[in-house]
């Protein structure tokens, strides 16, 4: 493929795009919440519906991205995006909202296989792990920097945001449209490839199965903490919507540089299982810490450090998977996606219904169930076929 570099660039910007849509809702939560008189338990739904729609797609989707071609879904994701938000800017019911986010989970459960599978046929098993890496800073730098721009463009109204994500859905489809080429499948994919299983009997083998689980529980992770982050520093501190977009802004670009910096050094060093292991230890703790935090500056230190075993976390299990994946790297991109829908979904439902009960219950359940992640690793072991090779920068 010609220019892959910049083929490559394109494909992060628009997961940036795609996932900085979803994290816009969160600065205007508790706006929401006043305007339309809703509890805690309903957004945790409002925000579990645009996971539920990825989860039921992602499979479908996973698959269309093998048969079909990889840009057509990436566009079709893109255009559905724009649509999602313009929705969710002019919707002034809660149905409407509803339908907005389910339109935004179709199109996350588009978008992110078919990149996932392009950015393996762009690459070789060595320079896999480090665009797997930018891939991932991508997502994560979208879905949490979104918050911050969200609280920012706010403050010219609480729709503001919606639109600004609409157009760039509708940009990023265009250009992708236009710039991007199909490309030809990698022939190292075909490595170690088995036919003929259905895609549960594919989970439910060992080399997928507990990254698959431990996928869910990094996602359960930081649904909870950033779900409702908005409106635990609303009640606990009365943060307005600039302090959220400060606090969140900052953490996004800390964990990103970090991850950027220290992904490829911490993999070689300790290898990805390890490294698992150790962001899901500071993620937990961190999380855990936020309840007992009191002043600005605490809660800012924790808020930027949370995100850095985050961040760590996603590149690494990609990473994995991917190595691992043989010719299934759409079905894998699939399943990440899934794991990731059924965390989104169970994540902000319990935790807005713990919410309701005490703004600290859904940090605590967070931190427990990521503690069992924790021990999870202590008996995973890499399969010895397909052990991982020495990460090599593209």
């Amino acid at each position: 493929m010609k220019k892959p570099k910049i083929t490559l660039g394109l494909l992060l910007t628009n997961l940036f795009i795609a996932f900085l849509g979803i994290g816009l809702v969160i600065p205007v939560l508790p706006t929401l919440m006043n305007e339309l008189g809703i509890t805690g338990t309903t957004i945790g739904y409002l925000t579990a519906a645009f996971a539920l729609a990825q989860l039921i797609v992602s499979p479908f989707a996973g698959r269309a991205a093998d048969k079909w071609g990889r840009k057509i879904m990436i566009v079709t994701g893109l255009f559905i995006f724009g649509l999602s938000e313009f929705l969710f800017g002019i919707g002034k019911e809660i149905e409407v909202l509803f339908v907005s986010r389910i339109l935004g989970g179709i199109s996350a459960a588009f978008i992110m296989p078919a990149v996932t599978a392009f950015i393996a046929d762009i690459t070789t098993t060595e320079t896999r792990p480090k665009a797997l890496g930018y891939m991932s800073a991508a997502i994560s730098t979208g879905f949490i920097i979104g918050p911050g721009i969200g609280g920012f463009l706010a403050e010219f109204g609480t729709r503001v945001p919606f639109f600004f994500a609409g157009g760039l859905g509708a940009l990023a489809a265009v250009l992708s449209l236009i710039l991007l080429t199909e490309p030809e499948r990698n022939e190292e994919n075909n490595e170690g490839a088995e036919a003929g299983k259905s895609g549960f009997r594919r989970v439910m083998e060992p080399k997928y199965l507990l990254a698959f689980i431990l996928i869910f529980i990094a996602s359960f992770g930081l649904a909870a903490f950033e779900s409702f982050f908005s409106l635990f520093v609303d009640h606990k501190f009365a943060f307005k919507p600039a302090d959220i977009a400060i606090v969140i802004t900052g953490g996004a670009i800390f964990g990103a540089v970090s991850q950027i910096l220290l992904f490829d050094r911490l993999t070689r060093i300790w290898g990805e299982i390890k490294l698992i292991r150790y962001s899901l230890l500071l993620s937990g703790l961190l999380v855990f810490l936020m309840t007992v935090v009191h002043s600005y500056f605490a809660i800012l230190l924790v808020t930027f450090l949370v995100f850095v075993g985050f961040d760590l976390f996603r590149p690494a299990i990609t990473s994995y998977l991917s190595n691992i994946a043989g010719n299934e790297q759409g079905f894998v991109g699939g399943m990440n996606s899934m794991f990731t829908s059924l965390a989104n979904i169970s994540g902000p439902i319990i935790g807005g219904m713990l919410f309701d009960i005490d703004i600290n219950y859904p940090y605590y359940f967070a931190a427990l169930v990521t503690a069992v992640g924790i021990g999870l690793t202590l008996v995973w072991k890499k399969p010895a076929e397909k052990a991982s090779k020495v990460v090599k920068a593209i």
